[in-house]
């Protein structure tokens, strides 16, 4: 019987000694989870005047191409060291010699001829005035005074057409010589010592160096951020500033230049208006600059517009046209801003933002107005992330 009854009383005292413990132990009141505010990045906004620039490609253009005709034939006596394919020359310079022997002879035929028709006019005026007067002395017939004044209208004219032929015969004569027209470039040559010549006939490609010209196109979005009369297709008064820039022996070049026009047209299928940048003196070596040769292909920062209290934001923090901020209480608020442009991974704000605003740039997803948050210490003033 006791091996029945101990082994009871000993579960019942364990169940009761627990009952004793659970009345008079500590109550667990439930708690709600304590949520944490995510931590998010913040800029502080500051307004700062900004100078707007429009990004654009283009080809460097000669500003002036021709091809070297020359106006009379004849056998090459000469031919300049530069009139090579490369060479560069000086306006005025001696480019080719024709063979001058022919036309020195026109030359001298000519002012024989002139000469001639000089002796015979002076003579046929003499007479006719002799004739003149010796009809009012009743001594010369009207029909011998007409064939006097036929005579001097006739030599009149002789004179007239011998002077016309040594103007000619001159002005084929120096053409024998040519000349640049302007400082340049050789860019082909065909001919050499030696070589018989056409008139008309194309003999080299020369363009100008004295200043060079890039056309560059921009999306008429763009246009608004430029000084430009697009009435007149002009520049302002001393044309926009453009810095060109291209890769040249394995380093970044840049040269100074200024767009001057517009070309004629908008193009209707791109949208764009091709601006035409003139740089001068494109082969000048000034401290070590290289030149800005022909053909070559360059990006160009125009400058624009300066606009004042404009606030710079990193493009992701645009939500449409709203950005967020963290308020005083460190909960995040909605705020409409009206943006001035969008230009690669930056963001331009005219309004909305206040000095000292601190606005969110960590991506938050399913954003609710009034979140609270944790900004994080430590972020540069301004920094965009």
């Amino acid at each position: 019987m006791k091996k029945i009854v101990m082994p009871l009383l000993i579960v019942v005292a364990g169940f009761g000694i627990a009952a004793l413990l659970i009345a008079t132990g500590p109550r667990l009141e439930p708690r709600a989870p304590e949520q944490l505010a995510p931590a998010v990045r913040t800029q502080q906004v500051q307004p700062e005047t900004v100078t707007m620039t429009v990004s654009a490609h283009g080809t460097v253009k000669p500003r002036t191409e021709t091809e070297l005709v020359p106006e009379v034939s004849g056998r090459v006596t000469a031919v300049s060291d530069a009139m090579v394919s490369g060479g560069f020359f000086s306006k005025g310079q001696l480019l080719l010699s024709i063979e001058k022997l022919d036309y020195q002879s026109a030359v001298d035929q000519a002012r024989a001829g002139l000469a001639r028709a000089g002796s015979e006019h002076e003579n046929a005026k003499k007479n006719y005035e002799r004739l003149l007067d010796l009809q009012k002395k009743q001594l010369a017939s009207n029909a011998q005074v007409d064939d006097a004044m036929n005579r001097f209208k006739i030599a009149t004219a002789s004179l007239a057409e011998s002077r016309s032929r040594l103007l000619k015969a001159e002005r084929d004569l120096e053409r024998t010589s040519i000349y640049a027209p302007w400082d340049g470039r050789v860019r082909s040559e065909r001919v050499d010592v030696g070589q018989f010549v056409s008139r008309g006939v194309a003999i080299a490609s020369l363009y100008a160096t004295d200043y060079a010209e890039v056309s560059l196109p921009v999306h008429d979005e763009e246009l608004a951020f430029l000084d430009l009369d697009l009435g007149s297709g002009q520049a302002g008064n001393t044309g926009i500033p453009v810095t060109l820039s291209a890769d040249f022996g394995g380093e970044r070049a840049h040269w100074q230049g200024y767009i001057v026009r517009t070309e004629g047209e908008l193009d209707p299928q791109t949208r764009m208006l091709n601006l035409i940048a003139r740089v001068d003196a494109p082969y000048s070596s000034q401290a070590g600059q290289p030149p800005l040769a022909v053909g070559m292909f360059v990006s160009a920062s125009i400058t624009g517009h300066r606009f004042d209290d404009i606030v710079a934001l990193p493009r992701p923090t645009l939500r449409g046209s709203q950005v967020l901020i963290v308020d005083q209480q460190q909960r995040l608020r909605f705020r409409p801003v009206e943006v001035l442009r969008v230009e690669g991974e930056t963001a331009y704000i005219r309004s909305g933002l206040n000095r000292g605003d601190q606005v969110c740039l960590s991506p938050i997803d399913n954003v609710i107005d009034g979140m609270p948050v944790r900004p994080v210490p430590g972020v540069a003033e301004g920094q965009a992330q």
